[in-house]
């Protein structure tokens, strides 16, 4: 009867050690980088589901708009700051198909929130003026993970963007679509 209780209560121990919760991470925090930039990041655990990213990096940018009528396409760095709502829709299924969802890896839809301060910009050899805008994205992606700490994420998204043009010298602010389309390769801490 003991040996039975024993072997019952060391497998019980076994499935318990073994079971994952399916829920994002309490906090996560990493950088990644892409074709358009480099980013630093945390997601903080809001629910089982969601997260809140956060998100302080530089885009690279062509910009080439009828706000630069006098420059031609400069290459640039200008600083973003990101903060991005996910709900990741497939941590349970992942689990049941004994996949891993550490580091938040799984499917994401998110709202993207991002802007561009005036602050300075990095590579504009021609001082191209840089305009402040602001865009609200809903977004789809993905996160895998590569390894333990590096992963990879894309996504892709349309939605709004504003561009306060006319803090800047310009005759009118202007609004409009704006595609969000991202692959990132990270490193998580």
């Amino acid at each position: 009867m003991k040996k039975t209780l024993l072997t019952l209560a060391i497998f019980g121990l076994t499935f318990i050690a073994k079971s994952q919760d399916a829920s994002v991470e309490k906090s996560t925090f990493g950088i990644q980088t892409g074709v358009l930039g480099a980013w630093v990041y945390n997601e903080a655990r809001l629910s089982s589901k969601i997260a809140l990213r956060t998100e302080l990096g530089f885009d690279f940018g062509i910009w080439e708009t009828t706000y630069y009528d006098d420059y031609y396409s400069p290459f640039i760095l200008t600083p973003v700051i990101v903060v991005e709502t996910r709900f990741y829709y497939n941590l349970k299924k992942r689990l049941e198909n004994s996949n891993s969802i550490d580091g938040n890896s799984g499917d994401f839809i998110a709202i993207k929130t991002s802007y561009h301060p005036d602050w300075f910009v990095l590579f504009n050899p021609d001082d191209a003026p840089v305009v402040t805008d602001f865009s609200i994205i809903p977004t789809w992606g993905i996160r895998r993970n590569l390894g333990e700490h590096f992963n990879y994420e894309a996504g892709i998204g349309v939605g709004y963007s504003h561009t306060f043009a006319e803090r800047a010298g310009y005759a009118e602010d202007k609004g409009e679509v704006e595609l969000n389309m991202h692959l990132r390769i990270g490193y998580r801490f």
